[in-house]
């Protein structure tokens, strides 16, 4: 007899449509920041409405489900330095985007699960069996395909803005894995609701405190035009109804057979990239590209050890 956790499952044909459609908006939530970031929006202005768009969404959740808004002692330290992390995270991400090609950006970010199982096997946990380990070792070779390695190794000329904008994103991806690594050994006791709410409106609190500071040239300023408004408005819609919807519906999502759906994001991007923002990559990057996303399908899919 299915139990009432299962019945509550949406048809996978329909969880599915739903994460390619999330990974999508998630997708054009980047593409739009670029286009807000290049029509005069400092970086930390973009993350700051962004956070307080999702901030004000997750409070009314709080409020619809009359969750309480308490973080235990024991939880405290480990909640405020994944706080941290994202915010880092957030703005190294956004550094990417403005420095080289949106799907790049997001392809070399999503390396977070091989970091994430190589930072749980040395913190204790599982050793990465003999096949994660050759689909590591592919997802890397993919990798350096996309960053199209070959044509740098015949002398091809590197640009500063381009080895800062990639080192953002592997910088991205070690933020986020540090920090899914917290929330899955640390903080899993803590409701979803509490802890998503925490880590965004931190993220916000710091932005608006470090905002002041001038860390980044232009970092507060705003757009100077309409295409720049319209740009970063889309950037706190699609980004706000991404992550509440995921939120929302991530239990009846089957997110242990589904999650790999969401690499749907890097390849929407290649496309909007190219749709809207002229943004292309040659055969190599795009072959590497694929690489990388199959591998990481596939270890999305492989099968955790046994304790």
């Amino acid at each position: 007899m299915p139990t009432a956790q299962s019945s509550a499952l949406l048809p996978r044909h329909l969880a599915i449509m739903l994460l390619l459609m999330l990974g999508s908006s998630f997708a054009a939530n980047h593409i739009a920041a670029k286009v807000a970031l290049d029509h005069g929006t400092g970086l930390i202005i973009s993350v700051i409405l962004r956070s307080a768009a999702a901030s004000l969404a997750l409070s009314v959740l709080l409020i619809w489900r009359k969750q309480a808004l308490y973080v235990p002692r024991p939880y405290l330290g480990w909640q405020l330095l994944l706080g941290a992390l994202i915010t880092v995270q957030c703005m190294l991400i956004y550094s990417s985007i403005a420095r080289i090609p949106v799907a790049l950006a997001l392809l070399v970010a999503n390396m977070y699960p091989i970091l994430l199982a190589l930072l749980t096997w040395v913190l204790g946990g599982h050793r990465p069996t003999r096949k994660t380990a050759i689909i590591m070792v592919a997802i890397l070779a993919g990798l350096l395909l996309a960053l199209d390695t070959p044509s740098l190794i015949k002398g091809a000329t590197v640009d500063a803005q381009w080895i800062l904008g990639v080192v953002c994103s592997l910088l991205t991806a070690l933020a986020f894995a540090i920090g899914l690594w917290i929330t899955e050994n640390k903080l899993a006791p803590l409701p979803g609701l509490v802890r998503s709410f925490c880590t965004i409106s931190q993220t916000l609190v710091c932005l608006i405190a470090l905002s002041p500071l001038g860390l980044l040239p232009g970092g507060s300023s705003l757009p100077h035009d309409a295409v720049g408004w319209i740009a970063l408005s889309l950037v706190c819609v699609l980004y706000t109804t991404g992550f509440v919807t995921l939120f929302v519906l991530a239990p009846r999502l089957d997110m242990t057979r589904n999650a790999p759906f969401m690499n749907m994001e890097p390849v929407a991007s290649l496309i909007l990239g190219w749709l809207i923002l002229k943004q292309t990559l040659n055969s190599t990057q795009l072959l590497g590209g694929a690489i990388v996303l199959s591998g990481i399908v596939a270890l999305a899919y492989r099968r955790t050890p046994r304790t």
